[in-house]
């Protein structure tokens, strides 16, 4: 089970915190409002780094896992892979270009009869 354990913002996080509130502060805000909004956007900083976390030891373990797996079935293979390309091209330009001489042909043969 995981305990849900309440750690005090830092100073820096704090101060962050009141800097944002009194900027986006309106006018006839009080002084408790706007430390109510500081706190607010404290816990949504706290929140932002924990996610952070996670996600960086999330990437770690995946890395970790990766790596371990590349190391285990790098050792056996001695193999060589080879790729083959094979590159696919559609008929419409072929068949514009045939044309294209085609209608050429007909042209000149056209033109030299008159």
């Amino acid at each position: 089970m995981a305990k849900n354990v309440y750690q005090k913002p830092s100073p820096e996080t704090q101060s962050e915190a009141l800097k944002i509130a009194r900027a986006t502060q309106r006018p006839g805000q009080t002084k408790e409002q706007t430390k109510l909004i500081a706190q607010g956007i404290e816990k949504g900083i706290a929140l932002y780094k924990k996610q952070q976390k996670e996600k960086a030891r999330e990437l770690s373990r995946k890395l970790k896992r990766a790596s371990s797996q590349q190391q285990s079935s790098a050792e056996p293979e001695d193999q060589e892979i080879t790729e083959r390309i094979v590159y696919r091209q559609h008929w419409l330009p072929w068949l514009l270009l045939a044309l294209s001489w085609l209608g050429w042909g007909v042209y000149f043969f056209v033109s030299q009869g008159q």
